[in-house]
């Protein structure tokens, strides 16, 4: 029964999410993702690992919640622009897949290759955004954010799973 429960709220967490989301005015968006990104990359950003990024813009896409954000760095700081910029390079998934990889649950390539994550442009800046993920060490996170994401992250590959295998007993039954 919880499992069918869970395997509903993550199956369905994008259409539940996409319009309490969307009702966020813009700039409550952009100071929650700054503040996120600051402290996820707070050893980076000192380290000044994102001078990459230097005028150039990043788009990352959640698809099926209907938002996007334009990220760039600037005079040592990251930026989320207001405005629709012309990106450089843009990465999309959805919700499921994106907290996947955040919590370190699937593999950015094995997704891409599977076609449930996208990166469109400058596939060099695309590389080494990737890289920089990737060299985020989660258990510098804050408890309470490290917490956060695993257990999201737990939750939702439980539900993937339980879905896929309820998938596979129903086409089972059905040849």
């Amino acid at each position: 029964m919880i499992n069918k429960i869970r395997t509903q709220l993550v199956q369905n967490a994008a259409s539940i999410l996409r319009s309490p989301v969307q009702l966020l005015p813009k700039k409550v968006q952009k100071i929650a993702l700054l503040e996120a990104m600051k402290s996820v990359f707070k050893e980076s950003l000192e380290d000044g690992d994102f001078e990459f990024l230097e005028n150039k813009w990043l788009k990352v896409s959640i698809i099926d919640l209907g938002l996007s954000w334009h990220i760039s760095y600037k005079n040592e700081q990251l930026v989320v622009s207001d405005k629709a910029v012309t990106e450089d390079v843009s990465f999309s998934g959805n919700l499921n897949d994106l907290v996947l990889i955040a919590g370190r649950k699937e593999d950015p390539d094995t997704l891409f290759f599977q076609r449930r994550l996208s990166i469109e442009g400058d596939t060099e800046l695309g590389l080494e955004i990737k890289n920089l993920m990737d060299s985020v060490d989660l258990d510098l996170l804050p408890i309470p954010m490290k917490t956060l994401l695993n257990q999201l992250a737990d939750f939702v590959q439980k539900g993937v799973q339980s879905s896929d295998t309820q998938s596979e007993v129903m086409n089972a039954y059905s040849n």
